[in-house]
């Protein structure tokens, strides 16, 4: 007689065998050029992700769970630190980074009020946690053609008021990291690498991201890998009480840290019931020791994740691949456009292609990225660019540190295009000749 779970295996593999099949049918979708759009980014899976998110619904357990753990430790692994803590996106992982250095649990917290510096081209979310955490922005001028921080201008905004760094590795490539260490070791900064955009770069040979004390990341659809929103945040040295402070301001505030065994009565510490509040006897779980959020994926989209990042090596090579290609052919256009550069230490696992187009060029940015995107090549310009100059940010405190003539030029003349694993040869090659095209016209 068979057994009620041998009945669930076999209807659960039979599901199994149809995702199997669908995507099978399905295919690759050949590309027809001029009537196709190339996407900037897009994710890039298969029936592996899909059977092991549906391997955890089956199972019916929806918080994060064994996965969860899997994921954390390989990912930890990778990067070479401490613990990796999984969020609901690489902003919120921006936002508990800088709250927890901030909270007074840890060993030496960042005052309110203190300076945090960051460069003045960036994205929204990595420069609001300084101001949703009560510090302030010191904003400096990033180089034009790598689009990060201005090292020599980083060092000069340094004041006895400064406690922290947030240093983003815009589109993947690696910031000078000899000289910011050196800055952070020199004036006993922390350092937050927003590495949300650079997961598989490297500097020196070292992954971004194990710099710092803490680093950010997103697994949004856009990113390296994907779990359809999603982050993390890596830390990169043993700390228990960071770690457990950033548990804590993720989930709710709670005190406890357990993790494992969740549905045990009694927690996998075995201790949950023998804790008290002004004397009262009280269940570790309904403890708060912070004013914490909810900040937590799924263990479904941990699922999509964890078969991800079993790619994160192939796709980086494609990105780095695809990247090359372009660049041999724009680099002809050179009269025209500032190609990106990196540290001759760096290799970035690239985002995308940025390009600035030159004041003398004779063409607006406006006329490159129409022209490109009625051929159907979608275009993106460098998030906000100057964000000072952003209308959400009109009424803010800040301090600029030097003039930001790069930030400036990146806000009127930079875009970028795609470099992500999607993008095959016949796209690549129809990038190439539509960039041509414009150039012959241009000429």
């Amino acid at each position: 007689m068979v057994s009620k779970d041998e009945k669930l295996n076999r209807i659960k593999n039979d599901i199994f065998e149809k995702i199997e099949e669908y995507y099978k049918v399905k295919g690759e979708k050949s590309f027809i050029p001029g009537k196709d759009r190339i996407l900037y980014a897009g994710a890039v899976f298969d029936e592996k992700e899909v059977i092991s998110m549906v391997d955890s619904i089956l199972k019916g357990w929806f918080g994060l769970g064994a996965k969860a753990r899997e994921f954390n430790d390989l990912f930890s692994n990778y990067l070479g630190v401490f613990k990796t803590v999984l969020v609901n996106s690489g902003s919120s992982a921006n936002l508990l980074a800088l709250s927890s250095l901030c909270s007074k649990k840890i060993k030496k917290p960042i005052k309110k009020g203190s300076e945090v510096i960051t460069p003045a081209v960036t994205f929204p979310t990595t420069f609001n946690p300084i101001l949703q955490t009560d510090l302030k922005p010191v904003l400096v001028d990033v180089d034009i053609a790598t689009y990060n921080c201005n090292v020599e201008q980083l060092k000069e905004a340094v004041t006895s008021k400064t406690s922290a760094i947030m240093l983003p590795h815009t589109l993947g490539n690696p910031n000078d990291m000899d000289t910011v260490m050196d800055i952070v070791e020199d004036y006993d900064l922390y350092l937050i690498e927003d590495n949300c955009d650079s997961l598989g770069s490297e500097f020196d040979g070292k992954k971004t991201g194990s710099f710092g004390v803490l680093s950010t990341y997103s697994f949004y659809p856009a990113h390296h890998i994907t779990m359809g929103e999603g982050g993390a945040i890596a830390i990169s040295k043993k700390d228990m009480q960071l770690y457990r402070t950033i548990r804590s301001l993720r989930d709710w505030g709670r005190d406890c840290w357990c993790e494992g065994d969740e549905l045990s009565p009694n927690g996998a510490c075995k201790k949950r019931f023998d804790w008290e509040i002004n004397g009262i006897k009280y269940d570790h779980r309904y403890i708060y020791s912070h004013i914490g959020y909810n900040l937590k994926p799924t263990e479904i989209m941990t699922a999509m994740c964890l078969e991800q990042f079993k790619r994160i090596n192939k796709f980086t090579r494609k990105r780095r691949e695809n990247f090359q290609y372009l660049y041999n052919n724009l680099k002809k256009y050179e009269e025209y456009l500032i190609l990106p550069v990196h540290h001759k230490k760096a290799n970035p696992s690239w985002f995308a292609f940025p390009i600035t187009v030159k004041n003398d060029a004779g063409f607006s940015r406006e006329d490159i990225t129409s022209f490109l995107e009625k051929k159907g090549i979608m275009t993106r310009l460098i998030f906000a660019g100057d964000i000072t100059k952003q209308p959400a940010y009109k009424d803010i405190s800040f301090r600029i540190s030097g003039p930001k003539k790069n930030a400036e030029n990146i806000m009127t003349n930079a875009f970028f295009i795609g470099v992500y694993p999607g993008l095959d040869m016949p796209r690549l090659k129809y990038i190439n000749g539509i960039f041509n095209d414009f150039f012959k016209e241009v000429k």
